[in-house]
């Protein structure tokens, strides 16, 4: 496969990181088994930046042995994604190489395992709040973590492809944080890379249709939604999923979210909820959207965080709520 002319603009985004990125090039090459981890309850940018990294180690260097590391995905798997990898504790006996994507908080890592390794990278657009890799390359310019790891990609000295398996993944994840480039961390640079992955011969048709295809069955979950949701004094709309109700519609907890942009583009609404009970601390898990004003700080206030206009919280029970709404209800005084 011929290697595409790099536009400028990439090459003049990753000029900040070249250090970084000709270190991490030269340990790819120098161990023989690279191990790539993300953060639990994956998205779409976590598993196709997961995915698409290692899918282009295995096209560009055949003899690494890359294990993919972490929980699948209730739908993605294997919709989207092949499953990840079991992998034996003896296997990180031996040196390996850790890459760990889309998360900037170890408490959040997958698989503890990513310790193991002496060697540590750690490659994300989020905020980090602690520094875990021997090399940490963080731009929270970018739209997704797939953006960053191409920009990389394609900054690197060589005579390297991108198959057309491993842009796919990595533009199932550009999509995917980006908002199908509707957010406002959407920039010219996004734009520039999802044409370069277009340059592998992706198939976008096919690509969307696999990864918002529902079944008739989820219409049910979306009708319960647009009866049974709220809406503040200013806008902030929102729905509840306790464990009944996803017992009910026959849902897990990480499928909660999947109906939250139900409330996008719609007049009246400024920002909007999805508020997923889980067991497993248990608590209630909230994914936010908001159409401009700047929603993470409300997250942190309630043990989360992200984006501008994607973010994440939890509150520990329904009594908790009504303070939540008022936060996010106060940007839109």
């Amino acid at each position: 496969m011929k290697k595409n002319k790099v536009p400028a603009i990439i090459l003049e985004k990753g000029k900040p990181f070249q250090k970084e990125y000709n270190k991490i090039l030269k340990a790819i090459k120098r161990y023989d088994r690279i191990a790539i981890f993300r953060h639990i309850m994956p998205d779409f940018d976590a598993l196709g930046t997961q995915f698409g990294l290692a899918q282009w180690i295995k096209d560009n260097f055949p003899d690494k042995d890359v294990k993919i590391l972490g929980d699948n995905h209730v739908t993605f798997t294997p919709r989207l994604f092949p499953a990840t990898d079991v992998v034996n504790e003896s296997w990180f006996k031996q040196p390996f190489l850790t890459i760990v994507v889309d998360v900037g908080n170890a408490k959040r890592f997958a698989d503890p395992r990513w310790k193991k390794a002496k060697y540590k990278v750690v490659l994300d657009h989020h905020p980090q709040e602690e520094t875990n890799g021997k090399v940490n390359i963080v731009d929270t310019s970018m739209a997704a973590a797939s953006e960053l790891v191409c920009n990389m990609i394609y900054n690197f000295k060589g005579n390297y492809v991108m198959s057309k398996q491993a842009a796919s993944y990595f533009y199932i994840a550009l999509v995917g944080d980006s908002g199908r480039f509707m957010y406002s961390s959407t920039t010219t640079h996004t734009f520039q890379i999802a044409e370069q992955l277009l340059k592998s011969d992706i198939e976008i048709s096919k690509i969307y249709q696999t990864m918002y295809e529902k079944k008739i069955d989820d219409l049910k979950v979306t009708a319960y939604i647009l009866n049974h949701f709220d809406v503040s004094p200013h806008g902030v709309a929102y729905y509840v999923l306790t464990l009944d109700t996803q017992k009910q519609l026959n849902i897990t907890t990480e499928r909660g979210k999947e109906n939250v942009n139900l409330f996008a583009n719609i007049d009246g609404i400024n920002a909007w909820c999805s508020i997923t009970e889980d067991n497993k601390e248990p608590c209630f898990r909230i994914s936010i959207r908001s159409k401009e004003k700047p929603i993470n700080e409300v997250a942190r206030m309630f043990e989360g965080g992200g984006h501008a206009q994607a973010s994440g919280a939890k509150i520990n029970s329904l009594d908790e709520l009504p303070k939540f709404i008022n936060e996010l209800d106060k940007l839109f005084y």
